[in-house]
């Protein structure tokens, strides 16, 4: 199962009224991190042939982060079959390591051209093994 990581420092912008991380800030790293991987891996033909939507997000809030704390977020690829693939983040205090977030997220391959659902091929099921 491969893994892929980015870092992110907080800043004034991240934060809610109680100058944590908003909650919305942890969905959109958890967008952002599933596409930065997506892009990484694919070829030009997979991103001009399909897309992905979320189908759901599963997400455990456990900690907070603050302005200026460095998170890791770590994502990696569960499964991959029919017409979805289920995609894990993870999302630690760089400092300690103490987990903050972790999310399951539910996507749908869609065909570009008939936007509607495709069955994930084999190419695109393996890529993130």
């Amino acid at each position: 199962m491969q893994t892929f990581q980015q870092s992110i420092t907080v800043t004034e912008d991240d934060l809610d009224e109680l100058k944590h991380v908003n909650n919305v800030r942890y969905v959109q790293w958890i967008q952002d991190i599933a596409k930065a991987h997506w892009l990484k891996n694919a070829s030009k033909a997979m991103l001009e042939n399909y897309f992905w939507v979320v189908v759901s997000h599963h997400i455990e809030y456990k900690s907070s982060a603050l302005l200026g704390d460095v998170v890791q977020l770590k994502t990696y690829v569960q499964n991959a079959e029919g017409v979805t693939s289920t995609r894990c983040v993870e999302m630690y205090l760089q400092s300690s390591d103490k987990l903050l977030v972790k999310a399951e997220t539910v996507w749908c391959l869609m065909d570009s051209t008939s936007k509607k659902p495709a069955r994930i091929p084999r190419e695109i099921a393996t890529l993130f093994d």
